[in-house]
């Protein structure tokens, strides 16, 4: 065999050793609970995109574990009013303090859209709540967008995302895609190559989605 061809195999056969080994470190580190449900903040953040999100958030603002709820990644199209279904059954006053994010549409437009917001209403300390798999790379992208804000984890755990993930082949691909973003995310950040350009991000407060 050819020593370049026989270098080249050996490389891609490590990495792909080191890629699997880092899969199932990250799998086996998925949280399983929520660590901290007690700790008061500013503010709750809710990142969009999964099951059960929002209905914790709105849950935790009813609780009193914060006095503003932001919803971050909604979309365009989503407006303030969309959300009335699932705030009926709050306070009025309660539902007075929830600010929709309509510019993000993935994981780092949600930490830079969420920074933006935080600024302006003077936020410094959130409870961040999103999916459990999607944690690690979600606190990558939030510490690094706001530094001097305290986040607590609040993770959600989507009943279709299985715990036993190597038995599932649609939970055992979501769990491979997102330790690959952690991964690129964590490398660009180690290398310097993350954005500091906040987009200007915009939102509509009020009762919503």
């Amino acid at each position: 065999m050819p020593r370049p061809f026989w270098t080249l195999t050996t490389g891609f056969s490590a990495a792909a050793l080191a890629w699997a080994s880092g899969l199932l470190w990250f799998a086996s580190t998925i949280p399983t609970s929520v660590a901290d449900t007690a700790t008061r903040t500013d503010a709750i953040v809710v990142l969009t995109g999964g099951s059960e999100r929002i209905e914790t958030g709105l849950a935790l603002l009813d609780q009193g574990l914060a006095e503003q709820l932001f919803v971050s990644g909604a979309g365009e199209l989503v407006k303030p009013d969309d959300l009335m279904p699932r705030t009926a059954g709050l306070r009025p006053e309660v539902r007075d303090n929830i600010t929709v994010g309509t510019t993000a549409g993935n994981t780092p437009e949600n930490a830079l859209e969420t920074a933006v917001w935080a600024r302006t209403a003077g936020i410094h300390s959130i409870r961040l709540v999103t999916a459990a798999y999607h944690m690690r790379r979600s606190l990558l992208e939030f510490r690094a967008a706001m530094p001097d804000v305290g986040i607590v984890p609040h993770a959600v755990f989507p009943p279709n995302v299985k715990s036993d993930w190597w038995r599932w082949p649609g939970t055992a691909s979501l769990i491979a895609r997102e330790y690959t973003k952690f991964i690129v995310t964590l490398a660009i950040q180690r290398l310097g190559l993350a954005s500091d350009d906040a987009p200007q991000a915009t939102s509509d407060s009020g009762s919503g989605r």
